[in-house]
């Protein structure tokens, strides 16, 4: 069992990283870690003092003075190594620096100083560290405005707002599963590289990445057509974009019926991909489900009897409740980390329609049990 303990946990990336180590338990032994921790020794002390392997993601992207940003970055650094010289620990250490380590900027600047800062500490410790220089990393459930311009526009495309382009870039893009993955492989190998350049996965110019989002939102927001998705950066786009959603009033989305005297007809899904159709029926008072997709696109279409589908985030105690009725068709999507079932809450047979965006492999599920 390894003891990982994440600075920023809480963290955009910190989260992604806490929940999937999550997903092997008896790999991993998560060391809970709380903001707080910085701003009183002992606290820190017992940190780190319990961790095998600590992931420093603690920082400030973004503030009015940029002296603040890089005093509080290299401040974190100095904190961090102070605790573990206090408590001679000598765990593994991975720093996440920035790409912008290049440029000559505050927030670079403290990324660079506290890499090195780190390093110093583990060369005179003969302690394993790997410096991480990342690209610009996207995915569900960043911060609008703070943590990336993916994040932002996504917002605002979902909301109704009016994102503008102050410089068109071209991005070198990470999607945030992705960089977990390396995470957990620099992890497993014990890699020691104080300067280890991330690779990008992807790279679009700012003005493509707002025309897919754009389309996203006319396609899929509001006419509920899963766009065709052509590689695995608009697979991790859509799915970013469709977490910036308002799902609490945005579903369930009735369906259109279409009736003669021989009854009707109704269009479940039109899509731009393929996947598996599938339909169940539920007898009264039994619930199907309670697992969530870390990368799944999957609608639930209920076209019979009484149903109550829930979702809650991995990691909140929110759960969002949906009411639907066969008597007026709809359907409800399942975003990505939202655990979600669906419950017979009528007195006949419930008849439900699934759609996911690829066939089921056992070998490969994405499926993660966790009750609602």
């Amino acid at each position: 069992m390894v003891k990982v303990g994440i600075t920023g946990q809480a963290g955009f990336v910190g989260t992604h990283l806490h929940n999937t180590l999550g997903l092997s338990p008896e790999v991993y032994e998560r060391i809970p870690f709380e903001r707080s921790f910085f701003e009183k020794d002992s606290l820190l002390d017992s940190f780190v003092a319990s961790c095998d392997v600590i992931v420093h993601l603690a920082a400030m992207n973004r503030h009015d003075d940029p002296q603040v940003i890089y005093d509080t970055n290299v401040g974190l650094a100095h904190k961090l190594v102070a605790a573990l010289k206090r408590t001679n620990s000598n765990p593994q250490v991975l720093f996440s620096s920035s790409s912008q380590e290049e440029r000559d900027n505050h927030y670079g600047n403290s990324k660079k100083e506290a890499r090195k800062t780190i390093q110093e500490w583990a060369s005179s410790n003969n302690a394993t560290f790997t410096g991480m220089i990342i690209p610009n990393v996207f995915g569900p459930f960043g911060k609008p405005f703070y943590n990336s311009v993916v994040a932002t526009f996504s917002h605002l495309v979902a909301t109704g707002g009016a994102p503008k382009i102050e410089v068109d870039g071209d991005l070198k893009l990470i999607y945030v599963n992705e960089l977990v993955a390396e995470i957990i492989s620099k992890i497993n190998s014990k890699e020691n590289n104080p300067s280890y350049n991330v690779p990008h996965t992807s790279e679009a110019k700012v003005s493509e990445i707002l025309a897919l989002l754009n389309h996203y939102k006319s396609l899929y927001q509001d006419n509920g057509e899963v766009p065709e998705i052509s590689n695995s950066f608009e697979l991790n786009l859509f799915n970013t974009f469709r977490c910036y959603m308002d799902i609490e009033n945005h579903y369930p989305v009735k369906f259109s019926q279409h009736t003669d005297p021989r009854g009707s007809f109704v269009e479940i899904i039109r899509l731009g991909v393929g996947g598996q159709v599938s339909f169940s029926t539920t007898v009264p008072g039994i619930t199907r489900g309670n697992h969530y997709h870390t990368r799944k696109i999957e609608r639930f279409a209920v076209i019979k009897g009484k149903a109550l589908i829930q979702l809650r985030k991995i990691g909140t105690d929110k759960t969002f409740d949906f009411y639907l009725d066969g008597d007026e068709p709809a359907y409800v999507d399942m975003p990505i980390w939202y655990t979600h079932n669906i419950k017979n809450v009528g007195d006949d047979i419930l008849y439900t329609n699934f759609w996911i965006n690829e066939p089921f492999d056992p070998e490969d599920a994405d499926t993660y049990f966790e009750e609602v």
